[in-house]
């Protein structure tokens, strides 16, 4: 067997003063040898992201470290100056982010930024570089080179995006390439095409992969060899079947049991229900123009959507990127004027409504937004932010305080949770915050738009299992949007399945995961990552 191509020995990192553990990892080794992909996986806060962190030299002058060594074809990283690590990084080791909205410069054309990793490290001349940034284009599968690369990053979307973040990272070709969640905010499909990209070139290549991730179908589809993180220790780690197929460790037993099975819940019919929402041949298209003297660019966004939601029922709605989910969510709830159609919830047109009566009519349908962080106030304390709502619709802000805090004990939260702000609770935390604010108007449809899509898998579930609770002691009709068909699976009575605006296939969840019948329903269903459990 070959000589690892990166190792970490008994690393340890400290956190600052007054975190909620003395150390991000504690007493931490592993390797990884070239040709392998190796996954770390863990929830968060298990120190994943900080071992991509400190194999680049990147880690935030608040974690210190304590002892250990990070070794890469001989070399102690540990000891590495600024000099060193500029040379080092990009040339021999190389990280695609997570977010590459975030880590492209938004003022910058793509192929401009490919090419910089070239002048970074004073290599070819300015014609070489913008050739071999087109070289890169190809090799990641963009289309249309020429066009992308003289695109920015807004123009593209978000796995051409990944792709961009592909080529810088293969640039200079190294030997260790380092992917930290490439693929979390990705739909099913194009996170397929990313982790397929990623197992070809590497293979072409010969790298050695660090991949972390939290999804256990990645992990089974791409990994040679697994590393479990707890807490910043290692409980576990091993050839991937065997993990996955015998895990050793309680946690790597608890990670693996949370993750959403492909089989759909077994749900009794639900028939003869009371009609709660009536949604019928919904349109919405969007008019913008791509420069100052240019023509007319009309997007039709949702095409004559049609289908209803009866009293403790879920439905799903699945899809890719941009197939028009959350547009249809956001008409529901009125948060867009519809161009044709009509939203009936309880016999009213929703869109016949203005002023005062759709202001009255909108406490009856409330949203759960994707990031609780960004929908939460940062500087108003929960209580209040949950409250708000009644106080608005005329409840006396006494009453409205009292109801937050009954409503945190619902979800979970402790009734002095309402004093806290934002920032002081975790991911899982701060959405049932979210709920609880929903749920404050006692409204009769819920509108979950990707609730949990940022959620690790433990956390995923613990939420999932919040909401079916909720929906069936509240007797709640929701409306479920996701591009993650096991959470679709684990939570929806029914599913839609949208492509390019237009749904193209509904029936029950079992139905539809036994029995699909559109094309575009199969290709989903074949996208989604291997299950480590079914």
């Amino acid at each position: 067997m070959s000589a690892p191509l990166a190792s970490i020995r008994e690393l340890t990192l400290a956190l600052p003063e007054g975190a909620d553990r003395g150390y991000a990892v504690a007493e931490m080794s592993f390797s990884v040898r070239a040709g392998e992909i190796l996954c770390i996986v863990g929830e968060s806060g298990s120190g994943k992201s900080v071992c991509a962190q400190a194999m680049l030299g990147l880690l935030p002058m608040s974690i210190r470290p304590l002892h250990g060594e990070i070794l890469f074809d001989g070399m102690d990283l540990a000891r590495f100056g600024p000099a060193e690590w500029r040379d080092l990084r990009g040339r021999r080791i190389a990280m695609i982010f997570q977010e590459p909205m975030t880590a492209l410069n938004p003022s910058m054309r793509v192929g401009d930024q490919i090419a910089e990793m070239f002048e970074a490290h004073d290599l070819l001349d300015p014609a070489g570089r913008r050739r071999r940034a087109r070289e890169l284009a190809r090799e990641v599968e963009l289309p249309e080179p020429d066009t992308i690369l003289r695109a920015f990053p807004h123009q593209l979307s978000g796995g051409q995006r990944q792709r961009v973040m592909i080529a810088m990272a293969l640039a200079l070709e190294p030997s260790l390439l380092i992917a930290d969640e490439p693929t979390t905010a990705l739909d099913v499909t194009t996170q397929a095409q990313i982790l397929r990209l990623i197992r070809d070139l590497q293979g072409r290549r010969g790298m050695g992969v660090v991949f972390i991730t939290h999804d256990f179908g990645i992990v089974s589809d791409i990994a040679d060899r697994v590393v479990v993180l707890e807490k910043g220790k290692v409980v576990e780690q091993g050839p991937t079947a065997q993990v996955l197929s015998h895990p050793c460790h309680p946690y790597t037993q608890a990670l693996l049991d949370a993750v959403p099975s492909r089989r759909p819940a077994q749900r009794p019919a639900l028939r003869g229900g009371e009609l709660v929402c009536e949604v019928e041949h919904l349109s919405k298209t969007y008019v913008s123009r791509t420069g100052l003297f240019a023509g007319r660019r009309v997007v039709s966004a949702v095409r004559d959507v049609s289908f209803t939601i009866r009293k403790g029922e879920t439905l799903g709605l699945v899809g890719e990127s941009g197939s028009g989910k959350s547009t249809v969510a956001r008409l529901v709830a009125r948060l867009l004027d519809l161009d044709e159609g009509r939203v009936r919830l309880g016999g009213t047109d929703l869109a016949q409504l203005r002023g005062r009566k759709l202001r009255e009519a909108r406490r009856r349908v409330q949203m759960v937004f994707q990031d609780p962080f960004a929908s939460l106030n940062p500087r108003r304390r929960v209580g209040s932010s949950i409250a708000d709502g009644p106080v608005a619709s005329g409840i006396a802000r006494k009453l409205a305080l009292e109801r937050a805090r009954t409503l945190l004990e619902l979800v979970g939260l402790d009734r002095r949770a309402a004093e806290r702000l934002p920032h002081e609770f975790s991911g899982g935390q701060r959405q049932r915050i979210g709920i609880a604010r929903a749920l404050a108007l006692e409204p009769s449809l819920l509108v979950a738009d990707e609730p949990v899509s940022a959620l690790d898998v433990s956390v995923q579930k613990q939420v999932l299992d919040l909401l079916e609770e909720l929906k069936s002691r509240l007797e709640l009709a929701m409306l479920f949007i996701t591009h993650d068909l096991h959470v679709a699976a684990k939570i929806c009575d029914r599913i839609a399945v949208m492509s390019k605006g237009e749904i193209v296939e509904m029936k029950s969840a079992t139905e539809l995961f036994s029995h699909p019948e559109h094309p575009y329903t199969k290709a989903l269903l074949a996208a989604v990552p291997g299950r480590a459990r079914s």
